[in-house]
């Protein structure tokens, strides 16, 4: 029991072994070790996780292919509330077109199921990007990939033949049926034998133990059931108003694209379980996702009132006071983290921005520095990115050119060093190996209005007014409020009236 407490399981599970080896029929020690089991490959599945190549494409639940802003996850809102701003230009996007939050989370990497469509969608889903990209899982999250590394402990001398049990035996004894129905969900990954399981229980509970129905509602989201899941979680809230059950309802309401719902799903959680961490949080998620950012700033300013030392609170704070234009409060919530005790690259790489923004110019080279040293190849591109954005602002072009070049050496998906690159290409006078940097970050991101308006800017200077008005139009489509495509679009609106 000592050992359990202090999560040393290999060393419990030892222990236990030998016990029941003297004695087979040891109850207790059956069952803490079933629960050592249990502990030691235990995941915190009410957060979100990542959705899977098959989830994507063979998913059916999806409620319109039209969405308005904000009803959608695959439809944030066009312009930050209170601002006249477009998403593009308050913060940059994942290569899927997903809003940086500051705070990386499992399935932020990739867009919701219903954003593939349209010409192309399975290739972008079945297409891998390079490191450092939002890329599509190659199988059903972690869960499977678990399950996969899991099998060898099914093999001769596995703990329980799960497949000659008898569940109608132990349904009777709510006990054990607790602990063996999470041992056959998270050991063995048999979300089918755990449903069989718990729907025996609930039976013999005469429908009245929430926990069994929040068990059946958590097998049938494995196994796809999302409507059926929803019921069992209602039902369950009806017995008892608990915080895990709230996470699981809205996490399906995440899966059939319904944000709205959602909110008033964590809503009505923080109002039965005050206080709440992750509800708070996932009312902030929401938020986020959908691009409404000063509601995610509220929620998160909420967690922080009930623990001072989140430390996604305080990074996705950060990330929305830099984007506000405030890199001088950025940079306290930054600072913060590192006297918590964090110890990133990408925390290195704010604190060098939030420098740089801010005028401290002589401690932005130090923070780079140290980013770089801890650099591994998943961020090194963003970093050296980075660095040639801080070249530009000094106004140092070579060191510009050169960093932006390492930048896409590192990632050859990366669409925003290629469009400086195209930039300062430009500015040299190549026009060819301009033109080129513009067609491969198109090619790369739908998101970015930027190489589609500059694209359309040099093929203004050479007197390419055709594709010029084109590739100005893309660029509106994604960003209608950028003042400079506007005036594009008018000058040549101008000159075809003349012709």
């Amino acid at each position: 029991m000592m050992r359990l407490r202090r999560h040393r399981y290999d060393d419990s599970l030892k222990i236990l072994s030998d016990l029941l080896a003297k004695n087979p029929y040891d109850q207790s020690a059956w069952y803490l070790k079933l629960l050592a089991n249990i502990q030691k490959q235990y995941i915190d599945d009410t957060e979100l996780e990542e959705e899977g190549i098959g989830d994507q494409l063979l998913d059916r639940h999806t409620t319109s292919d039209t969405p308005r802003p904000s009803t959608s996850f695959a439809r944030p809102l066009t312009s930050r509330p209170g601002t006249g701003s477009a998403p593009g230009t308050a913060r940059p996007m994942t290569s899927t077109g997903r809003p940086l939050t500051g705070f990386q989370r499992p399935s932020t990497s990739t867009r919701p199921i219903t954003a593939v469509r349209g010409a192309g969608a399975l290739e972008r889903v079945l297409t891998a990007m390079a490191p450092g990209t939002a890329r599509p899982a190659t199988s059903s999250g972690r869960l499977v990939r678990l399950g996969t590394a899991s099998l060898a402990s099914s093999a001769p001398g596995a703990m329980i033949d799960t497949s000659r049990l008898d569940l109608a035996k132990y349904a009777a004894r709510p006990g054990l049926a607790k602990i063996l129905c999470d041992y056959i969900l998270y050991v063995e990954h048999n979300p089918r034998l755990a449903f069989q399981l718990a729907a025996l229980a609930t039976e013999k509970a005469e429908y009245k133990d929430w926990w069994w129905k929040a068990r059946i509602g958590r097998c049938e989201y494995q196994l796809g059931m999302l409507d059926d899941a929803t019921k069992q979680f209602k039902s369950a809230l009806k017995i008892q108003d608990m915080a895990s059950v709230y996470l699981e309802l809205a996490k399906v309401y995440w899966r059939t694209d319904q944000p709205n719902t959602a909110l008033e799903c964590y809503t009505r959680g923080c109002e039965g379980c005050p206080g709440d961490i992750q509800l708070l949080l996932g009312i902030a998620h929401v938020h986020d996702a959908i691009n409404d950012i000063p509601k995610a700033e509220i929620a998160y300013k909420k967690v922080l009132l009930q623990d001072s030392s989140n430390v996604e609170a305080i990074a996705c704070l950060g990330a929305h006071h830099f984007y506000a234009d405030q890199p001088e409060i950025a940079i306290r919530f930054f600072r913060r983290l590192l006297q918590m005790g964090l110890n990133s690259p990408e925390l290195w790489n704010n604190l060098a921005l939030c420098c740089f923004y801010s005028g401290q110019y002589d401690m932005v080279l130090s923070c780079f520095e140290r980013a770089l040293n801890m650099a591994e190849d998943d961020c090194m591109a963003d970093v050296w990115y980075n660095i040639g954005i801080f070249a530009v602002g000094i106004s140092d072009l070579g060191l510009a050119y050169q960093a932006f070049k390492i930048a896409v050496s590192l990632n050859s998906a990366h669409a925003e060093a290629f469009t400086n690159l195209g930039v300062l290409e430009m500015r040299r006078g190549n026009t060819d190996h301009a033109r080129s940097n513009f067609r491969t970050a198109m090619r790369l991101t739908e998101h970015m209005f930027e190489p589609y308006y500059n694209g359309a800017l040099l093929a203004f200077k050479v007197g390419e007014f055709q594709e010029s008005f084109k590739l100005v139009e893309k660029a509106l489509q994604i960003d209608p409020l950028h003042p400079d495509s506007q005036e594009l679009k008018k000058q040549l609106q101008q000159l075809f009236s003349n012709l």
